[in-house]
């Protein structure tokens, strides 16, 4: 599949849009130090409690078992194809959320994903904004971040 940016210039978007559909699934918290993304999901995490919101790390990958099978683990990760055009958030979980009154106040839980970067560098795949934007398009909630205030 192609990349974001050869998808675009393929059906003629506009770099002005494909910008702005890219930094919908995209938050870049203000940082000046320089945190591992291990630090980055730990702070992440603690600030999704305080939200009401649980997050469980989804760990992707693919190895051979002590029996010699192939084991495929972590969502959105069915084959190599499937993970190389959508890769799902670091971590994963749900919020309670109440509907407003014109939905009878229900409580419903909304998809979260966050995807963590270092504070510095981290670099953005094609793939991780596709993810977020499937997210976001279907009422859930994905961002890339690089540390918390994402909820806010």
């Amino acid at each position: 599949m192609d990349t974001l940016e050869e998808w675009a210039s393929k059906w003629n978007i506009p770099k002005p849009a494909l910008e702005e559909l890219t930094n919908l699934a995209r938050f870049t918290a203000p940082t000046d130090d320089n945190k591992s993304e291990a630090a980055v999901q730990s702070l992440v995490r603690l600030e999704a409690a305080r939200y009401h919101a649980y997050l469980w790390r989804n760990n992707v990958g693919a190895a051979t078992t002590d029996t010699g099978s192939f084991l495929r683990f972590g969502l959105a990760n069915d084959s190599a194809q499937v993970n190389a055009v959508l890769k799902s958030g670091d971590l994963i979980g749900i919020r309670k959320m109440t509907i407003m009154p014109w939905h009878v106040g229900s409580i419903i839980g909304q998809f979260v994903s966050r995807e963590c970067k270092r504070s510095r560098n981290g670099r953005i795949e094609p793939a991780q904004v596709r993810w977020a934007t499937l997210i976001n398009a279907n009422g859930g909630d994905a961002k890339i971040v690089n540390g918390p205030g994402s909820f806010t």
